[in-house]
């Protein structure tokens, strides 16, 4: 048996012995409606150890994860449904089927004709489950819809539906900022929100077209903005001014201190931060 092997069956043995009788009564207690958030926060917990670049910290949060995936089976095992071993072994069958290049005698040219070949025949293996008719299936609902936009379009170009290039991308956010203008300048409440809808949907078209994951801009973004805001809080703590007691001119300098000292700590990594927005709503600088 192998080491992994082992270490699958030892985590699969735990949680049935914490689920079984005289084990543990949280855990006993747990349904998958209970389960639902942490499997979410465990998700985001990962990726804030990649981005932190902590790999015991990345081990770590893999475990959690892979708890919840094992939580989750042992529900649906005592419910008479299936067992871990099924999701493992479905996700191999899938692998297996989805690359013919690799197991099959298909061929392929690269990176990109993989993905095309994938669509097809993920499109064809939910035809035979009675579904497939759209391109957009199966990007799920509880994505953040930033991600979602990103996801939903990349299908779409899938067909052809798509700008040729970035610059028809760029024009239609020109396009939607412009009739958010018109929004606001007619105090129109429902036209502002759904043209900010517009816009940043074509934000995360722009982005796609451009080779960037929106969402993961806007994390990093918020976390610059958190890092920089930290910064003007804690020395306006030092300095003894109360929260609100600062004036927007102060807190803009301190705000441009914080910048200097991510230039210095990060040298050649500190490009990114000048796209990001100040607390007064300008950006850079």
């Amino acid at each position: 048996m192998s080491r992994a092997t082992e270490a699958i069956e030892r985590l699969l043995s735990i949680m049935h012995r914490l689920r079984a009788p005289g084990g543990c009564p949280w855990d006993q207690e747990q349904t998958m409606a209970s389960l639902r958030p942490y499997l979410l926060e465990e998700t985001y917990e990962v990726l804030e150890a990649i981005d932190a670049g902590d790999l015991a910290g990345h081990r770590e949060e893999l475990g959690d994860l892979l708890l919840q995936i094992v939580f989750q089976a042992e529900l649906r095992q005592e419910a008479g449904a299936f067992e871990f071993a099924d999701v493992a072994d479905a996700i191999s069958d899938k692998l297996v089927s989805r690359h013919p290049h690799v197991f099959g005698g298909a061929t392929v040219k690269d990176a990109e004709a993989v993905l095309v070949q994938w669509s097809a025949l993920k499109r064809e293996e939910k035809r035979k489950r009675g579904g497939g008719k759209s391109v957009l299936e199966g990007v799920p609902r509880e994505l953040p819809a930033l991600a979602r936009a990103d996801r939903l379009t990349e299908k779409a170009s899938r067909i052809g539906f798509d700008w040729p290039d970035a610059s028809g991308a760029r024009a239609k956010v020109a396009e939607e900022l412009g009739e958010l203008d018109e929004a606001i300048a007619a105090g129109d409440r429902a036209g502002m929100e759904h043209e900010l809808g517009d816009a940043l949907f074509a934000l995360a078209n722009l982005a796609r077209k451009l080779g960037v994951a929106p969402e993961e801009a806007l994390r990093a973004t918020v976390g610059r903005f958190t890092a920089r805001f930290t910064h003007v809080e804690e020395v306006l703590e030092r300095r003894g001014v109360p929260h609100g007691g600062a004036t927007l001119a102060e807190m803009d300098v301190l705000w441009d201190e914080a910048k200097v000292l991510e230039r210095q700590a990060k040298s050649d990594a500190s490009a990114p931060f000048e796209s990001s927005p100040r607390p007064s709503g300008k950006v850079g600088g």
